[in-house]
């Protein structure tokens, strides 16, 4: 019986560890909200994000357009919740895009002497680029769109999850219950999935939401130089580059798709710091 019930009061430990932990749950709240917001957009927003009505353009904030109208009179509010879709779409598909790529390199190298180090010093080769600069290079060789900006950055951050399971995967393989499986006859794909793979969930989930946050910041960059997305297309990063002209104008037009990507981004590493405190037996006995 208690071996049944321990994966349980595993589990249910770390959920009361969790909720104790103010900065994750502040967190998880700001994140909630943000998500529903977004897909809810349709539900919520007061206006299409695509409706012009040029004789309310550049309107301040008020009870008819609470964020205000930008130059073609659209509704920010409108086009700031619906651009919340666009950039949650990126962030998860570049984390499924670097765990699938990225856990499976990392997998490899690590278990496989013989591939170790052709693949790390391919890992290393790509994390000497800059993030954004390596980005910007990939999006200008394959063409700005969505698809394009999702495998740009999913490329740029496979290398930084990879390293990190590589690493791992040094230490695991060497450990007893390995070799016990290996002397048993264990077939290897069986090992790496069922002994190596299962004790990396901790750091590639951590992992996992700093490159969902880094990802939201990226692509907001490349929309912001205009290597994302149609500028049609309502998204954090080009909004604030539609208002960059009218600084001191129309203030509201950078101000509020601003703050969406400081709540996003910020929530987003509250919830990556506070797991690896959960998770890391090292940082476990601070708590």
């Amino acid at each position: 019986m208690a071996a049944v019930s321990s994966p349980a009061l595993i589990e249910a430990s770390f959920v009361s560890r969790l909720v104790t932990r103010k900065t994750v749950m502040f967190g998880l709240l700001i994140l909630v909200i943000v998500a529903a917001l977004a897909i809810l957009a349709p539900l919520i927003a007061p206006y299409s994000p695509s409706r012009l009505s040029v004789v309310n353009r550049l309107k301040p904030p008020s009870s008819i357009y609470w964020f205000g109208t930008d130059e073609f009179g659209r509704d920010v509010f409108s086009r700031t919740i619906y651009a919340g879709r666009l950039s949650l779409l990126v962030g998860i598909s570049v984390v499924t895009f670097a765990a699938v790529f990225g856990v499976t390199l990392g997998l490899v190298a690590g278990f496989f002497r013989r591939l170790d180090m052709p693949i790390a010093r391919i890992i290393d080769a790509m994390m000497a680029f800059p993030d954004i600069l390596l980005a910007i290079a990939l999006v200008a060789a394959l063409g700005p769109s969505l698809i394009t900006v999702i495998v740009a950055l999913g490329i740029v951050y496979t290398p930084r999850l990879a390293r990190i399971v590589r690493a791992s995967t040094l230490v695991i393989r060497e450990l007893p219950y390995v070799e016990a499986a290996r002397a048993l006859g264990v077939p290897t794909w069986r090992i790496m999935s069922r002994h190596v793979l299962r004790n990396l969930v901790s750091p590639i989930l951590v992992q996992g939401t700093f490159i969902f946050a880094y990802a939201m910041l990226a692509e907001a960059g490349l929309s912001f130089l205009g290597l994302g997305v149609s500028p049609e297309v309502p998204t954090w990063g080009t909004m604030i580059a539609a208002g960059w002209q009218y600084i001191g104008q129309a203030d509201w037009m950078t101000l509020f798709p601003g703050i969406a990507i400081i709540l996003s981004v910020l929530s987003l590493q509250m919830v990556g710091d506070g797991f690896r405190d959960l998770l890391d037996p090292r940082l476990r006995k601070d708590l």
